[in-house]
């Protein structure tokens, strides 16, 4: 019955940040960020998805900082950035622009990657021009750019408006998750994970998703509904690596295609067999292997170090 918002052991425990800061948005909203590695190395920017937090990078952030420097920052209302009242894409963007401008020297470049809403985020903010200064390329992992609840498998019956109703509802129910139970973790691995997912892994994700704020995680779900980011994916224009789960029911593999095939600059799409929604955890190698080949592919050693300030208490 443990409210932990994180595993504490193992490979998925998120390791201690060797910085942290708040960045301020474009309304005032403030952002909690995390700095791994050491300044000077190569940088990576992580954006979670709906429902996580900074702790759902944990393998990520373990396997990188030790060559690179890793970001990552908790989505308005999630982890430890509080709530805030604007719910929407273009707050998705301006906290996106808000940390690269807090943790990035000008002109620096990095490898952006998002999963689920992370993803989004950044399909939402590719024609801002703080994305264009620091985004090199870029990683989208389990997401869609529209129609995310007609796609969606979670319920298992045909597809038509009765499914899209009712998929939409069990999404934005304001019911909240409660603690984390044998029950939970089943019903979370059905709907979120590959069949085959480890206990650790279907632990690992309980935690982190039940510890969203109930009121979040609902104002966040109206936004996803009536998704529509195909304006923003056809302004990414950054070398794109495309990433998607041939298990996933919340983000089937149909959007990972699509959007690898509308793409300006697709430079790879990975299906990974039997891999839910949750990659990062469920396959973190490959998931770790890809941005690791974007960064040596696309991102310049810099030059000047940008140490970033610390966050006052």
């Amino acid at each position: 019955m443990s409210r932990l918002t994180h595993v504490t052991a193992g490979a998925y425990a998120p390791p201690a940040a060797r910085r942290e800061l708040v960045a301020t948005s474009a309304d005032g909203s403030r952002l909690h960020v995390e700095v791994h590695g050491e300044d000077g190395a190569p940088a990576v920017v992580l954006a979670h998805g709906w429902t996580c937090s900074t702790a759902f990078w944990a393998a990520q952030i373990r396997a990188l900082a030790a060559g690179h420097r890793v970001i990552a920052y908790d989505q308005r209302g999630h982890g430890r950035s509080p709530a805030a009242s604007g719910y929407s894409t273009t707050a998705l963007a301006d906290d996106l622009a808000a940390v690269l401008k807090a943790t990035l020297a000008p002109g620096e470049k990095a490898v952006v990657a998002g999963h689920s809403m992370g993803g989004m985020t950044i399909m939402a903010a590719a024609g801002r021009p703080e994305f264009a200064e620091h985004a090199a390329a870029a990683v989208l992992c389990s997401t869609g750019s529209g129609r995310l609840v007609e796609e969606a498998l979670v319920l298992p019956i045909r597809p038509g408006r009765a499914r899209t109703r009712i998929t939409a509802a069990v999404l934005g129910s304001r019911a909240p998750l409660g603690p984390v139970t044998p029950v939970a973790k089943a019903v979370l691995k059905y709907a979120t994970m590959g069949p085959g997912s480890a206990p650790d892994k279907v632990e690992a994700c309980a935690r982190i998703v039940h510890s969203c704020p109930t009121g979040v995680r609902h104002a966040w779900s109206a936004v996803l509904a009536g998704l529509d980011l195909d304006a923003g994916l056809a302004a990414l224009t950054v070398p794109t690596a495309v990433i998607g789960g041939k298990s996933d029911r919340l983000t089937p593999i149909v959007h990972a295609r699509g959007l690898a095939a509308a793409l300006p600059n697709c430079v790879g799409l990975t299906e990974l067999t039997g891999m839910g929604h949750m990659t990062p955890i469920e396959a973190p190698e490959a998931v770790t292997e890809t941005v690791r080949g974007l960064v040596a592919q696309f991102v310049d050693q810099p030059s000047v170090s940008h140490p970033a300030k610390e966050k006052t208490p």
